[in-house]
């Protein structure tokens, strides 16, 4: 800033000058410091490549969290960083009167959502979405965001309340390690990708204290089981047993060092997640204890053993499938692990059971090579998903608290990201079309519903352009023919499936929808879906089979007949509840498929989104190979173009900052309303068609009696305020030595009207009163106020008006009213207690205040 002094700069004119020199070519050549832009709505123009840029220079200093407005982007660092995420960081934004002008992080997300509940803003429940393609860090941030609500989020007062709050923290951090290790495997793109959805509710008492939490799972990827993609790996869990078990453990499971199974491909990368110790502690914690443990492994074993059952074509199709040679010892050591007769396993795989007729005669037919395999996997698929079902009954039973102990909850959903494979399936046409819902939710609560409440609110907008994926979502769900629709009739038909013939009544019947496309040069049957993250190649071969997901029923009968205390558990043998298949069955209705259960568990996941507040993370990878301090403008490029992050810093740019509904707003802070007269119109906006006149004169009524309490308070702190004010004034008037109470004076008690005596007696005794009321500028005028000053202050027998001491030197300033005093005049020139009383009604040059000011005046004496 130019300072001028006299109309001469300063000195420091010359360097004001060449700062603001600097500061101009800086802004006007565009070569500001991009990683210090905390917020990417400060990037000036707002587009893709300025944000791109932005987010590379702060990625090369180190740091990843960058603001987008409502959303925060998180760059997955492919490194350890401790320090980002240490308890004493956590602590400093839970502390902080605004977190928010601290640096982004995911823990002010956390913090917000936090003093959401605890300020009761509408809706109270929150939710955390955070979003991203496979291999952007979805899982780890989900994971720190639980460890931060597990600090602040338990802070109980007694020390058996603590141990308490401690034992269900470390429940909910425990769970995370186990759901990794039986839901997580390594991919193309991730080491550690999530083959599941999962929606966490951390529950919330009316303390904000964390009480428990439930876990909600989607659409386990349970055909990794028995399938895994070229460079890709099966479940951790797999991995852990195989190489953390001792030595006594291998003999027990059948688990020698060296082993090839074929359901374990790429056994030696060895990866952080394959930590056996850590995943068989937490599972501890969550009170599965050693022997159940043991018991788990020991069936997982089993299902690596039955990977290795192969069959061979029959040369007769009335013989079943015989063994390949070698892998009969197999077949023998997958029984004794499952506690199943092993010729019974064998068959059971190798013959099919037919029900035909009226009668339901029992017809037993040899499967083919193919089939025997299929109902191979399937079996593997079935054991392996009821376990995973058991394991979060189990997580949720010891984490999950009582519905009357909780008032409120914060969701995390940790969804799978954006596919797109050399080779996609069923699985890949999930998952995307999940994450086409999350978008969708996105765009509906923020992009779209804002606009359109500034439209209706008559605020002056200028509407910004963003992509909308309903064209997308219409052809995946669209009524009354969809892609979805088509895979499900295909289902109910009452024929072989064909690939080709699949692919031919997508085309013709949703040909002309602009989201479609096709891949003329490729030679398998197939279909393009143009998703918002980009276009996928979806191949149609198998496509039915797995959404149709069968399971014959004597692959059940089968394993209710173990004795595997596990799987007696898993599969009992007169189960309470009938399974969809046989009901099904019964009634003759047609199965529910993988995507309609799938599609049903997403809207009522949808429905829980839209009752809460939501808060978004965008989770962006740098690069497709995992590899630290690397940033591949391309691949970045492709992933803000899909979640469309350049409109929705747009909109938070040009948007109001705070968002509260009128009705929220004045629920709020009705305390501050000002009261208005209770008209008719008035009483009916109060209780608008919800009760009869009775119930307005009801609130009438506690109105008044809300009224006639706040004046009883009133007047005690009137009277309170009265007594302190008598005791700070004689206090404050002087400390000089009192005198003996003189007479009233002669000349003056004679030259008084009758009735006036007793006055003067009055006034005498409640002289500091008086004294008030004489010199304040609504009090008494002429006679009354000479009368009283004279009496107050106890002047001598005689004429009053000689009485009065004139300074000498006549200039502006203070003079004294008190008249040839006895003893020295003592002033306090300290501030006073009272509220307001060294508030003077014009401008003094003098420091005298407090209570004093009362005995002066300026430039003009008292005149008694």
């Amino acid at each position: 800033m130019l300072q001028q002094v006299n109309g001469h700069s300063s000195g420091t004119d010359a360097q004001g000058r060449a700062s603001l020199k600097g500061d101009l070519q800086q802004f006007l050549g565009g070569e500001a410091p991009l990683h210090q832009l905390d917020d990417l709505t400060k990037v000036n123009p707002v587009t893709l490549e300025t944000v791109l840029r932005c987010l590379q220079a702060r990625y090369t200093e180190d740091i990843f969290y960058t603001n987008a407005g409502c959303t925060l982007v998180a760059l997955n660092p492919f490194k350890p960083i401790p320090q980002l995420y240490a308890p004493e960081l956590m602590q400093e934004y839970h502390a902080a009167p605004q977190p928010q002008k601290l640096k982004p992080h995911i823990f002010t997300v956390g913090e917000q959502t936090y003093r959401n509940v605890k300020s009761l803003i509408e809706p109270i429940n929150q939710s955390i979405v955070v979003s991203g393609e496979s291999g952007a860090g979805k899982t780890w941030t989900s994971r720190c965001l639980m460890k931060f609500y597990a600090v602040v989020a338990s802070s109980p007062a007694s020390c058996e309340n603590y141990k308490m709050a401690e034992r269900i923290e470390q429940r909910i951090l425990n769970s995370n390690p186990v759901m990794e290790a039986f839901g997580n495997a390594c991919t193309l793109r991730n080491n550690n990708s999530s083959r599941f959805g999962k929606f966490i509710q951390l529950q919330l008492n009316r303390a904000q204290q964390m009480t428990g939490a439930a876990v909600q799972t989607y659409l386990l990827e349970k055909t990794r089981v028995a399938c895994q993609a070229s460079s890709e790996r099966n479940f951790h869990i797999f991995y852990q047993i195989c190489k953390g078990a001792t030595k006594d453990e291998r003999l027990q499971w059948y688990l020698p060092e060296g082993a090839a199974f074929s359901w374990l491909p790429n056994p030696e990368n060895n990866l952080e997640e394959d930590c056996f110790e850590l995943t068989r502690e937490a599972m501890l914690h969550l009170g599965i204890d050693t022997p159940t443990q043991n018991n788990i492994f020991k069936v997982l074993a089993g299902l690596l053993h039955l990977g290795n059952v192969h069959f061979a074509d029959s040369e007769d199709e009335a013989q079943p499938c015989q063994l390949v040679d070698g892998t009969k010892v197999s077949v023998r050591t997958s029984a004794l692990l499952l506690q199943l007769a092993e010729d019974m396993l064998l068959e059971t795989i190798q013959i099919r059971t037919i029900k035909a007729g009226k009668q339901q005669q029992v017809f037993r037919k040899p499967c083919s090579r193919a089939e025997c395999d299929t109902r191979r996997d399937c079996l593997a698929k079935l054991i392996y998903a009821r376990l995973f079902d058991w394991l979060v009954s189990v997580i949720n039973s010891s984490i999950c608290a009582d519905s009357s102990s909780w008032t409120a909850f914060i969701g995390l959903l940790d969804v799978y990201g954006f596919e797109s494979f050399p080779d996609n399936s069923l699985e890949q046409l999930c998952i995307n079309y999940a994450n086409e819902k999350l978008q969708q939710h996105f765009v509906a609560h923020y992009l779209k519903a804002q606009q359109e409440e500034y439209a209706v609110e008559g605020l002056e907008w200028s509407f910004v352009n963003y992509q909308d994926n309903q064209t997308c979502l219409d052809l995946l769900e669209g009524s009354p023919i969809s892609i979805c629709s088509l895979i499900n009739e295909e289902c109910r038909l009452n024929r072989p499936s064909s690939a080709v013939q699949l692919q031919t009544r997508i085309e013709s019947a949703l040909g002309g929808k602009p989201c479609l496309g096709h891949n003329k040069l490729s030679r398998e049957p197939s279909f393009v879906v143009v998703h918002f993250a980009g276009p996928v190649r979806y191949h149609t071969e198998g496509l039915v089979e797995k959404n149709k997901d069968p399971v014959p029923p004597e692959l059940t009968g089968l394993l209710q007949q173990s004795q595997d205390p596990l799987l007696m558990m898993l599969f009992p043998a007169n189960p309470e509840e009938k399974t969809q298949e046989e009901l099904s069955a019964q009634s003759r209705a047609p199965a529910l498929t993988v995507v309609s259960k799938f599609k049903a568990s997403l809207e009522q996941l949808l429905q829980v989104l839209h009752s809460t507040t939501p808060h978004y993370i965008r989770c962006i990878k740098p690069n497709s190979q995992s590899k630290p301090q690397t940033f591949l403008q391309k691949e970045v490029l492709s992933q803000l173009e899909a979640c469309g992050l350049v409109e929705t810093i747009h909109i938070s740019a040009a948007g109001f900052p705070i968002r509260v509904s009128h009705q929220n707003f004045v629920e709020r802070y009705k305390l501050l309303r000002r009261l208005r007269p209770r008209t008719s119109s008035g009483l009916q906006g109060l209780c608008p068609a919800r009760g009869p006149s009775a119930v307005r004169s009801w609130l009438t009524r506690k109105h008044i009696r809300r009224l006639h309490k706040a004046a009883t308070v009133i007047k005690h702190a009137w009277h309170k305020w009265r007594i302190r004010m008598a005791c700070l004034a004689s206090k404050e008037l002087d400390a000089m030595e009192e005198k003996p109470m003189p007479q009233a004076p002669s000349s003056l008690s004679s030259s008084l009207p009758p009735g006036h005596t007793k006055l003067l007696g009055a006034i005498i005794h409640l002289w500091p009163l008086g004294l008030v009321l004489a010199n304040s500028a609504g009090g008494m005028r002429g006679f009354q106020r000479k009368l009283v000053a004279h009496a107050c202050l106890r002047l001598p027998t005689g004429s009053p008006r000689n009485n009065i001491q004139t300074p000498q030197q006549d200039q502006a300033g203070i003079t004294s009213i008190r008249a040839l005093p006895q003893g020295s005049i003592k002033f306090h020139c300290r501030k006073s207690p009272l509220r307001y009383a060294d508030i003077c009604p014009e401008p003094s040059a003098s420091n005298v205040t407090g209570f004093n000011q009362i005995l002066l005046e300026r430039n003009r004496p008292v005149q008694v």
